[in-house]
């Protein structure tokens, strides 16, 4: 899956580095502001099963 991602980014190295890292700190932004937020709802803090 990787070798597929790596063969479609066009250029040379170092921009298929710099679109690689760039895609990655996209995605890594969309699930800190919507999808861990979003599942943040789902989980209670009541849950708590350790005692002090």
């Amino acid at each position: 899956m990787y070798v597929a991602l790596w063969r479609i980014i066009p250029g040379p190295l170092w921009l298929r580095v710099a679109i690689s890292v760039a895609a990655a700190s996209v995605v890594v932004a969309a699930l800190m502001m919507f999808v861990f937020p979003w599942v943040d709802t789902f989980m209670t803090p009541k849950d708590v099963t350790v005692r002090q």
